[in-house]
């Protein structure tokens, strides 16, 4: 059931009557028409734009549709008045027993909310993807929760979601990966080494020195790069895939694939996708413009292969093969999107740091080009984590060296917390973490906010239990605060379709702190008048009544939080 569905469906239905009767003119795009919450609560359950979208196309008055529309819609049962306001807007409210209706579907609907929106289509959601040199950090944990909500979030939505990681282990960072372990390695043999600028000297790599020392022994020792690069860049590259499996299992975070860049290189892979792109005409040499502004000391006008991006929306052209031969990064990202388009995607989604906003229109170009536009990428970008400490710059871990892992965010305040504060803010706004503030009880918290709600529910219901109620799934709704939960539960479809189409799982986060806001409100109102209390000293079947309202709202924050990753408290401690 989305009653904002039905009703938008009423409208449509309503437009063709006036059709039909040569009240309007055929022919009428509808597609624009929707019927939303008013603004303004006050006036009415909902609002259409129908007269305003459609007055020019008809060569009409928005008002003179609207009254139109009003009259019509007002002979449905549902429609308690159809109001035209200003120079066209329509207004409806809906008759009481809607909502009763509303808080019924949702206890007896088996997934109330879900959506073929989907329709069962394939999508590749990709996120994380971490160069596998260190643990994840905070600006991994923010990506990697908003990756895996949306990828919950679509599947509820009727996707067929694949969740993947891209192991950037192709380029030059994984060879100071295996530089860096080698010194872990010597120094296990009790040996001094210096540390280069640019290496990484965590703590997290001295036990992956001891484990190599463990299995060569000394053979390494004393010997050139030439002996051991390869075969310790391939310890430690699996040894940091290890550490970063175990923290994104800490975060509840579990990929479907893990594909690895370095299976690009020597297998065709690469060239199989800019031969592809040749085959369309979009590969060619040519010298690019000078950068904008100041010009780099090195930078002098050259021969390469260049993908005809602009053909796809890009700015300018991009590099793919330097004049010496070697492929630039862009290429093995080429030959890894056409590789997702080779296996069947409907859409793909990438979401990347803040730092990679300047690829965005580029790898949308090549996947354009790759699916001669059969094949939508959208680029979430997430940005930057600040951390605190009631109020102070959170310090940095010793352990990692420069940042704080992910893994201290979840010792500080759980996975669940840790999830549901990185969905509080829109992906591409800065977002603050304060450690005190995250685990404080209080209403400004929405972690705890929300959770106290199906908490508080989960006590009634459990005392329910104990008095022997029968529960039923029609309820007693009379106060304005009981309609005003129901309302808000209506909104829950509408909700779901809204976040998915937009790829904004933090939507699912607002509409829980509201939800759990209307329900606070009534508890509360609870407190001053005894009758809207949801047991009924006495009185069983008052209590049944009145227990159906929050048995469903525990049913939608249960619902949402599961797209959250985050677990219903039970009981608050």
């Amino acid at each position: 059931m989305n009653l904002f569905a039905d009703i938008r469906a009423l409208v449509i239905s309503s437009i063709d009557t006036l059709v039909a009767d040569g009240r309007l003119p055929g022919g009428l795009d509808t597609a624009p028409v929707t019927v939303e919450p008013p603004r303004d609560k006050a006036h009415g359950d909902m609002a259409t734009n129908a007269a305003m979208v459609l007055a020019k196309p008809a060569r009409m008055k928005p008002r003179d549709i609207a009254e139109a529309l009003a009259g019509l819609l007002a002979e449905d049962p549902r429609i308690d008045r159809a109001e035209v306001a200003g120079p066209g807007f329509l207004n409806l409210t809906l008759s009481p027993d809607i909502w009763a209706g509303v808080v019924t579907t949702v206890l007896t609907e088996p997934g109330f909310g879900r959506s073929t929106l989907g329709a069962g289509r394939r999508v590749l959601v990709e996120y994380v993807s971490a160069n596998p040199t260190g643990p994840l950090h905070v600006g991994h944990t923010r990506g990697a929760v908003f990756g895996d909500a949306l990828a919950s979030l679509l599947d509820y939505a009727g996707w067929d979601v694949t969740r993947e990681y891209y192991i950037n282990d192709g380029g030059a960072q994984v060879d100071v990966l295996a530089r860096s372990v080698y010194n872990r390695y010597l120094e296990a043999h009790d040996l001094t080494v210096d540390w280069p600028e640019g290496t990484y000297p965590g703590d997290y790599l001295i036990e992956v020195g001891e484990a190599l020392k463990a299995k060569v022994g000394d053979r390494f020792v004393d010997q050139g790069e030439e002996v051991w690069l390869d075969e310790v860049r391939e310890f430690a590259t699996d040894a940091m895939m290890d550490l970063i499996r175990a923290d994104l299992k800490k975060l509840g975070v579990e990929m479907d694939s893990f594909y690895s860049e370095k299976s690009l290189y020597g297998t065709g892979k690469i060239e199989a996708a800019i031969d592809d792109l040749k085959a369309k005409g979009l590969i060619y040499e040519g010298t690019l413009e000078p950068p904008k502004g100041k010009l780099p000391e090195d930078w002098e006008a050259r021969e390469q292969t260049l993908f005809r991006s602009t053909a796809h929306g890009d700015d300018v052209d991009r590099p793919v093969q330097k004049s010496d031969g070697s492929w630039t990064y862009f290429a093995p990202d080429i030959a890894y999107h056409y590789d997702k388009v080779q296996r069947g995607f409907d859409a793909l989604i990438d979401v990347f740091g803040a730092d990679h906003g300047g690829y965005v229109k580029r790898m949308k170009a090549a996947v354009s080009a790759l699916s001669e536009g059969r094949v939508p990428l959208d680029i979430k970008l997430t940005q930057l984590v600040k951390l605190y400490q009631n109020g102070e710059p959170f310090k940095m871990s010793k352990r990692a060296g420069t940042f704080v892992t992910l893994s201290d965010v979840v010792e500080q305040v759980g996975p669940d917390v840790t999830r549901f504060v990185m969905l509080t803010r829109k992906n591409d706004a800065p977002l603050d973490f304060d450690f005190a503030k995250a685990v404080e009880q209080s209403k400004d918290n929405p972690v705890f906010y929300v959770q106290y709600a199906h908490a508080r529910i989960r006590s009634v219901l459990r005392k329910a239990e104990e008095q022997g109620i029968a529960l039923t799934d029609t309820p007693v709704l009379t106060d304005p605060a009981e309609l005003k939960v129901a309302k808000t539960l209506a909104e829950w479809p509408r909700l779901v379709e809204i976040a998915a189409r937009t790829n904004e799982p933090h939507r699912i986060a607002f509409y829980l702190y509201e939800l759990a806001s209307d329900f606070h409100a009534l508890w509360n109102r609870g407190n001053d008048d005894p009758s809207l209390r949801f047991l009924q000293e006495g009185n069983d079947s008052a209590s049944a009544g009145k227990i159906a309202l929050p048995r469903a709202v525990s049913i939608v924050i249960s619902a949402g939080l599961g797209i959250l990753g985050v677990t219903p408290a039970e009981e608050m401690r």
